[in-house]
């Protein structure tokens, strides 16, 4: 069974961020390096088949893209948030300042020994002298706290500048993600539309259903409550279209669909398949128990379900709805168990 039925498809400020948009960036270089018209003479399926699982390892790195770029923006927010309540408190502490510095002026204006030479009431002075000494003690203390308050404010201001340039290169490479698995998409619907109506009807047909029809999962039990949450909701999702860079309800690509399912039962995944993959502890594919994640390709490119005897439910590619298929349905590279 080979992998022509798959199109399958911090705080983010950190240097892990950094690094992966590195890694998105070349991902989508060598994904767009393949020509659009390399198609086999007389094998425009199999053509087909492999534009699918280019746009699906395109779409993966697309999802990663987006959701740095989703907590570089929530993680701008806040920047901005934290800057704008620092700035009031600086300005805060400077008309505090002003305000005792004013005071100062006013009552300390001349020499203290001539001030004291000619005052009316030489202890009236000394008492007053001595709750300006206290003033200017406490002028200094706020003025070093304003200080401090501004250098606060200056490096704030620069992680900001520093997140708004990260979030600008997250938002490029959702482009560029984006505009890749367009162009694959684009170039398989081509191709198929050249061939003959009935070959193209009967390639369709076999995308809209599963290999075997509705598996017989009778005596399946799963291992725990979390396990069959997780695939009630995968099950609840069957039909439902593909769509590349969707996690639910309405439509999903391969690991969004195990995202929502999971988040059913209560476990939040990552959003890639790759990421999914180092998501719990792995298992050899003879020991897979239902609600278990199985990880296809040696990119850890598609993602699915298993459910017992066999069988896994997936979200395949553009024009297949999420369905069953055989465990074995392409190269099998990791089983993960959440």
């Amino acid at each position: 069974m080979g992998s022509h039925r798959s199109l399958a498809p911090s705080s983010g400020f950190n240097r892990g961020a950094g690094a992966a948009l590195c890694v998105l960036s070349a991902a989508a270089a060598a994904l767009g390096a393949v020509p659009a018209n390399a198609a086999p003479h007389g094998d425009t399926k199999a053509e087909v088949d492999r534009l699918y699982e280019e746009a699906e390892k395109a779409t993966q790195a697309y999802d990663k893209a987006d959701e740095t770029a989703g907590t570089l923006r929530r993680d701008v927010r806040d920047a901005q948030d934290k800057i704008a309540r620092r700035q009031l408190r600086v300005n805060s502490m400077r008309e505090t300042l002003g305000s005792l510095a004013g005071a100062q002026y006013r009552s300390g204006g001349i020499d203290p020994t001539v001030a004291l030479l000619f005052s009316d009431d030489p202890a009236d002075y000394l008492d007053k002298a001595s709750v300006l000494d206290r003033i200017s003690v406490r002028q200094a203390d706020q003025l070093k706290d304003l200080q401090s308050a501004m250098r606060e404010l200056a490096q704030e201001r620069t992680e900001a500048a520093r997140k708004l340039a990260e979030l600008e290169r997250s938002r490029k490479a959702v482009i560029s993600h984006k505009r890749t698995v367009e162009h694959k998409l684009a170039r398989a619907r081509e191709l198929l539309n050249s061939l003959p109506y009935a070959e193209r009807a009967a390639y369709d047909r076999a995308s809209r259903s599963g290999r075997h029809g509705i598996p017989d999962l009778s005596g399946v039990v799963p291992p725990d409550s979390r396990a069959a949450a997780a695939i009630a909701a995968a099950r609840s999702a069957l039909g439902k279209p593909y769509v590349w860079g969707a996690a639910g309800p309405s439509g999903f690509d391969c690991s969004g669909l195990m995202q929502w399912s999971y988040a059913h039962a209560g476990v939040h995944l990552p959003r890639t398949s790759q990421e999914q993959r180092y998501a719990g502890h792995q298992v050899p594919l003879s020991q897979a128990q239902p609600g278990d994640l199985v990880v296809y390709r040696s990119d850890a490119s598609h993602v699915a379900m298993y459910v017992g005897n066999g069988q896994v439910i997936h979200a395949p590619y553009p024009g297949a709805p999420v369905r069953y298929d055989p465990v074995d349905m392409m190269p099998v590279s990791s089983v993960t168990r959440v």
